[in-house]
């Protein structure tokens, strides 16, 4: 190649370099930066309740004076649950009623804070009936103690709190604090609705705070067919034995019933 002819090639090579960065050309297309897929996100579900049917049971007519066991032959328990000292262990109680099934009598005082506090948990359970609320005096009386027009505010007070916070009507159904009644009480209690009173045959014993050990042993002997057993809701050792005091009732061949399973109301 001649000198004029490498010259004019060598111009010709730096027009084309200075032609794609010139200002006045278009830019060279450039590839998209990766991207960076989006997280997808998926909205909490909510595992419904577990649902159990109601015992298929004939019910009866609730027979007069005092309730201390379930009637006729069976394989019924009503298991009855006092007081609630502690807002944990009504949470407790009534997770454990759900899950399982378990159908249980709270016999409440209203004037302890977990009845609140638990309202919106307990809620659905009382509607559904699996849980049944009967009347335990808004304080926690001595209802001997009290004029018959103290006794009817010990179980009225109650009765307007439950029928505000839970919707329900615990009538005839009350127990007495500490068992104590007598030809009176159950006389004052009668003029407000309040007809029956239920005792119990069996008890746990927790009203108290006690071993888990002392309460299994409890459990043992009064855990049978057609009993009414009491229990509190008042300290936590219960509640580390959910699964045992259920594996006996499963293992009893027993069915968990509220009153109103077995009573027809009037």
């Amino acid at each position: 190649m001649d000198r004029r002819r490498f010259l004019a090639s060598a111009l010709a090579g730096g027009a084309a370099v200075l032609a794609g960065c010139g200002t006045g050309s278009a830019p060279a297309p450039q590839a998209a930066p990766p991207t960076t897929p989006r997280p997808t996100t998926t909205a909490p579900t909510t595992t419904p309740s577990p649902t159990f049917p109601a015992p298929q049971l004939a019910r009866v007519p609730i027979p007069p004076g005092r309730l201390t066991g379930l009637p006729g032959e069976g394989s019924s328990l009503a298991w009855t649950v006092d007081d609630g000292d502690d807002v944990s262990v009504v949470r407790a109680y009534t997770e454990f009623g759900r899950d399982t099934g378990t159908r249980l009598t709270f016999f409440l005082n209203g004037s302890k804070p977990a009845w609140t506090e638990n309202a919106d948990l307990l809620r659905p359970l009382v509607a559904d009936g699996r849980i049944q609320l009967g009347n335990h005096t808004w304080s926690h009386a001595d209802l001997t103690s009290l004029s018959a027009a103290g006794v009817q505010d010990e179980l009225q007070r109650n009765h307007d709190f439950v029928q505000a916070t839970y919707g329900v009507d615990m009538r005839p159904y009350y127990r007495p604090p500490y068992g104590y009644r007598d030809a009176a009480t159950d006389a004052a209690a009668a003029e407000i609705g309040y007809t029956c009173p239920v005792l119990w045959y069996g008890s746990l014993s927790d009203s108290a705070l006690i071993t888990p050990e002392a309460l299994l042993g409890f459990a043992d002997q009064w855990f049978l067919p057609q009993h009414i057993v009491i229990g509190h809701l008042n300290f936590t050792p219960v509640t580390t034995v959910f699964p045992q005091l259920h594996q006996l009732v499963v293992s009893r061949g027993l069915t968990t019933v509220t009153l109103d399973d077995v009573f027809l109301r009037p």
